[in-house]
């Protein structure tokens, strides 16, 4: 009796103590004061067209009209079958975890070059054009991936490829903390806006 009053009973009630404070509590407290002071990031950063969700800055979505912005090349899969493939398939982020020395990629790669040269003919190509990133679903691509797409977005909508350009400018977005990571430009908030200019 003695040892369950002086090990047991302690261990009982710390249990419950922080099971309360770390389980209830804590991530009570953490997610009123997102919703109060972060609410847009906290809630996925969502973006609403006319009532209807289009999409998320944080994950990167296929575009394959030429109207509009292309992202980087995705590798994710099926969550069902992983030998077909399903771009920015968000239930199962993963990379292809192809070596730079694999043919496989190398092939892939090339492709990519060639197609996107037909596009913008004598222009180098941005390596996020054409390999995909770790996760696979990266909304954001570089202001140069960007930049390159603009002979065709201003054909394809009438416009001049210095408004596509000021437009692209507009959106780039800093190293974090001025230090962190690299200057970049999120697809879908790019694409939002260039439908706005044409509508």
């Amino acid at each position: 009796m003695n040892i369950a009053l002086k090990y047991i009973r302690p261990a009982i009630v710390i249990t419950l103590l922080l099971t309360i404070v770390t389980g209830l509590l804590y991530p009570g407290v953490v997610t009123a004061l997102s919703q109060l002071i972060f609410p847009y990031q906290s809630n996925g950063s969502l973006h609403y067209n006319n009532g209807t969700l289009v999409g998320s800055d944080l994950i990167g979505q296929e575009w394959t009209s030429p109207r509009y912005f292309h992202g980087r090349p995705s590798a994710t899969v099926s969550s069902t079958d992983s030998s077909k493939s399903e771009p920015y398939n968000a239930a199962n982020s993963s990379a292809s975890n192809l070596g730079p020395t694999n043919q496989n990629l190398t092939d892939t790669v090339q492709e990519r070059v060639k197609e996107l040269q037909k596009e913008n003919p004598g222009v180098p190509v941005p390596v996020d054009l054409v390999t995909s990133s770790g996760s696979g679903l990266d909304p954001d691509i570089t202001p140069a991936a960007a930049n390159f797409q603009i002979p065709r977005i201003a054909r394809e909508r009438g416009l001049s490829q210095d408004v596509v350009k000021k437009l692209i400018d507009d959106h780039i977005q800093g190293r974090f903390l001025f230090i962190f990571g690299e200057e970049h430009v999120n697809v879908l908030q790019l694409n939002l806006d260039l439908d706005k200019l044409t509508s």
